[in-house]
């Protein structure tokens, strides 16, 4: 019999018997009738009182009751499960990237792969370490890199994610790329200042006319570098700022009058072949004026370094779709091959090296260019034909 209910029989019938006791001693019918109310409400209570202060204690979570293949099908990445060497569940991320025709393959034959196949023999009995990937599955993705890392699963089961490591190589790459390329370009124009200090320690500086012409060399040189040094901290800088939006109005129309004055003032060989037009009533853009300046100034400069003496550089301020401003820079050169636009905007490309630093070129310009119309949530279009010139647009979106 279930306890409670034999707690509540016994109080209902020790009420019941001292009732009776003193109904017998001669006490009124009343006074036994209260006394088995009030011992019936007692014996409620307390049994009321026990189921409420001491519940039944609630079955603990069973974690083998959570379908494995819900829990694999929830991670993001391409997940298996393995057991005895086979994939015995796939989510859709890896089944996607591998097919889905490696649920109940052999492991190794889904992943194709001896660094893979290796680690998974290792982790038969330990689940080893991160395992760099290359070529995943003979898919052809040369240039990608996967992590595969594996876990245990209960028994003998493996769990296996892959992280897509594409992204954080192609970065480390670029960094190391262009730490070597800034070193080079630094160490170039270094190089020559010391060999023409030296030679003019020594015998050349008896000579007025040698001295002369050393020292202009070492001029052009140490200026180069420090056009070198002011677009890294330029770069730098824009970078930085890349994520925080421009705030400020900007007048295009006055900021491209003011630029194109400042290009025909400085009195280079080619300030008379500048042409600038502006369309009518172009409205203002939200922007950072003095990186706006600075973009302007680079486009412009390229196409003056590149462009055929005496043909004219046009920069023209049109209204494009939506409302959206477009910034038109064109030359007449001698053009770009198509193989070479997609790279344009890489730090330190050139299409020609010697001839760019044979202009002053640094090989940031356009790099810079990039990241500021990044900023500013724009577009760039580079367009180019090998012998009539090239045109860059860089279209700018109007004030929301």
């Amino acid at each position: 019999m279930d306890r409670g209910l034999a707690r509540l029989i016994a109080g209902i019938a020790a009420a019941l018997l001292t009732a009776g006791l003193v109904w017998a001693a001669g006490g009124p019918v009343a006074g036994s009738i209260a006394l088995i109310g009030a011992g019936l409400a007692a014996t409620l209570a307390r049994s009321g009182r026990r189921r409420v202060d001491v519940p039944p204690a609630a079955p603990a979570a069973d974690p083998a009751g959570v379908p494995a293949d819900a829990v694999v099908e929830g991670l993001t990445s391409p997940a298996l499960l393995v057991q005895a060497g086979r994939v015995v569940l796939a989510n859709a991320p890896a089944r996607a990237l591998l097919g889905g025709h490696i649920v109940g393959e052999d492991v190794r034959v889904a992943l194709r792969h001896p660094a893979a196949a290796e680690a998974l023999a290792r982790a038969a009995e330990t689940p080893d370490g991160p395992v760099e990937m290359i070529e995943l599955a003979g898919l052809g993705m040369i240039d990608q890199r996967w992590l595969m890392r594996i876990g245990a699963a209960g028994g003998a089961a493996r769990l296996i994610e892959l992280t897509d490591e594409t992204g954080h190589h192609a970065a480390e790459r670029m960094r190391v790329d262009f730490v070597a390329n800034a070193s080079h370009e630094l160490r170039t124009p270094l190089a020559s200042i010391l060999g023409y200090a030296e030679t003019l320690a020594d015998e050349a500086g008896e000579d007025p006319a040698l001295r002369a012409r050393f020292l202009t060399v070492m001029t052009d040189e140490a200026r180069r570098m420090q056009r070198l040094v002011e677009d890294l901290i330029s770069l730098s800088r824009i970078e930085g700022d890349k994520h925080r939006l421009p705030t400020a109005r900007v007048d295009l129309a006055g900021l491209i009058a003011r630029v194109c004055d400042e290009l025909r003032r400085a009195g280079t060989p080619r300030a008379a072949d500048i042409a600038c037009h502006v369309a009518p009533d172009p409205p203002p853009v939200t922007g950072d004026e003095a990186q706006l300046s600075q973009l302007l100034h680079n486009l412009v400069g390229n196409a003056m370094k590149y462009g055929a003496p005496g043909t004219p550089v046009t920069l023209a301020l049109e209204r494009g779709d939506r409302d959206w401003l477009r910034i038109v820079v064109a030359d007449r050169g001698d053009g770009i091959a198509p193989e070479h636009i997609p790279r344009l905007t890489e730090r330190f490309y050139r299409v020609d090296a010697g001839r760019s630093r044979s202009l002053g070129g640094t090989g940031l310009g356009l790099a810079i260019v990039k990241h500021i119309v990044e900023r500013h949530r724009g577009r760039m279009d580079v367009a180019s034909r090998v012998g009539e010139g090239t045109t860059v647009t860089i279209a700018l979106p109007p004030i929301r």
